[in-house]
């Protein structure tokens, strides 16, 4: 999007009038750099309202910090690594497996990108939940005492929910990627007696290497930010950096260290951000 506006104020060059700049700069500014400057700000004062950077470092050695910081970076690379395998295995199945109603199944699975996260975790709670339906069949049919199946309320829970949330992002473009693969090359290495696997792994998935960095590094960004999911399931002891600024802004009005954890998760997410950007363009996108 940025190249074309480049191109189109080129091919116009009494738009660079500084009247049509300043509009969208200053809207641009007030929506979002004067909001950001404030919670950094915030994230570099003490009490007293000077300049410290004391303050910021005490957050960062904190337990509650440390404990946050892991669980995030556990549930996104967990629900990412997830999210590459079953994308992987079902684009190889959609693309090169085509079966009736193939497209069918892309195009549901793409439905989740328009549903709201928590939907999901509503709908988990009446599968896996305590009285969800696994549970009440298994106590049913076996005799036991309490729900035997407890993951939906761990970590383990908050990965299965972004796993189903956020597959679309990693299959999409996979499926675009292997879509412009060109079928000669699968039907030499088969010629030459290449076995399936080392078709997947010297030809295909070279080809989608791209499209695999590209979607990972949006689902790893995405999970790492996810709010919604964490907080719906109620996972004890799960607590991420989004649910920590929320718990220490609102809960417990401590303003600045909620400051502190925004600044540490909007670098990571800026971090991740030009990864997601990097690999697009390799893409073409």
């Amino acid at each position: 999007m940025p190249e074309i506006l480049a191109m189109r104020l080129r091919a116009t060059p009494h738009l660079r009038n500084a009247g049509w700049v300043a509009v969208p700069i200053l809207v641009i500014a007030c929506l979002f750099f004067y909001p950001l400057a404030l919670i950094a700000r915030q994230a570099f004062t003490d009490d007293s309202g000077a300049v410290a950077i004391r303050p910021f470092f005490d957050v960062l050695h904190s337990r509650y910090f440390g404990h946050a910081l892991l669980n995030t970076i556990e549930i996104a690379t967990s629900a990412t690594a997830g999210c590459l395998v079953l994308g992987l295995a079902l684009a190889l199945i959609l693309t090169f497996v085509p079966f009736p109603g193939c497209v069918l199944v892309a195009r549901l699975i793409d439905t989740f990108i328009a549903l709201p996260t928590f939907l999901v975790t509503l709908a988990f709670t009446f599968i896996y939940g305590s009285a969800g339906i696994l549970n009440s069949l298994l106590q049913q049919h076996f005799g036991f005492a309490q729900p035997p199946v407890q993951f939906l309320y761990s970590a383990w829970g908050v990965v299965l929910a972004e796993i189903t949330v956020y597959l679309p992002f990693v299959l999409r473009p996979l499926l675009a990627s292997l879509s412009l693969m060109d079928p000669g090359q699968i039907e030499v290495a088969s010629t030459l007696g290449a076995r399936p696997w080392q078709i997947i792994r010297q030809v295909i998935l070279p080809a989608a290497f791209p499209a695999l960095i590209a979607g990972g590094s949006l689902c790893l960004l995405l999970t790492i930010n996810e709010f919604g999911v964490v907080l719906f399931i109620g996972a004890k002891g799960v607590t991420t950096l989004p649910l920590l600024i929320y718990s220490k802004a609102i809960q417990e009005s401590d303003y600045q260290s909620a400051c502190v954890i925004a600044v540490v998760n909007i670098v990571l997410s800026l971090g991740l951000f030009g990864l997601y950007r990097a690999a697009a363009r390799r893409l073409g996108a």
